[in-house]
């Protein structure tokens, strides 16, 4: 499956007061973001920087895209290497660094996955795969930070 793949989506400030941009207080956070076909995403700040605590921040959505482009690539290298996954769940974490003058950077992620296999034969595997996942993993492929695992493989009962 070579060639270039594109995305495109439209994001859109909806927190107009009224003012504009008046002031850096004068004005909501609040963004959508969409693509035809799918639910509208609402978006905001992180709620340190004036935003919505209930709806989606940037933060938030680059940590689930790593979360989540881990393990769909995780369970692709479990087809290929044999392994029958049976449940897999991530307790993602991410620290971001502020630079002091205005701006900042992720220093790292951690996924936490914990994923179920069918046979004890299996585990090992299980465990491999997180590494061949990583590499075929698009999203943490494009990050200038480490993506770091702690995998949990149980066996189902």
């Amino acid at each position: 499956m070579l060639g270039e793949h594109s995305y495109a989506l439209r994001a859109t400030w909806t927190g107009d007061r009224g003012v504009g941009t008046t002031g850096y207080r004068d004005y909501d956070r609040s963004v959508t973001i969409e693509i035809p076909g799918k639910p509208v995403l609402l978006g905001s700040a992180d709620a340190p920087f004036r935003g919505d605590p209930e709806r989606w921040n940037p933060e938030d959505l680059l940590l689930a895209a790593l979360a989540q482009c881990h393990l769909l690539s995780y369970l692709h290298a479990c087809v290929v290497a044999g392994v029958v996954v049976t449940a897999y769940q991530d307790e993602a974490s991410g620290t971001m660094l502020l630079d002091g003058r205005g701006g900042g950077a992720f220093r790292e992620v951690l996924l936490r996955p914990v994923v179920t296999v069918a046979e004890e034969s299996m585990v090992e595997r299980a465990r491999a795969a997180h590494a061949q996942a990583n590499e075929w993993c698009f999203i943490a492929n494009s990050v200038n930070f480490p993506v770091r695992h702690e995998a949990t493989v149980l066996v189902a009962r």
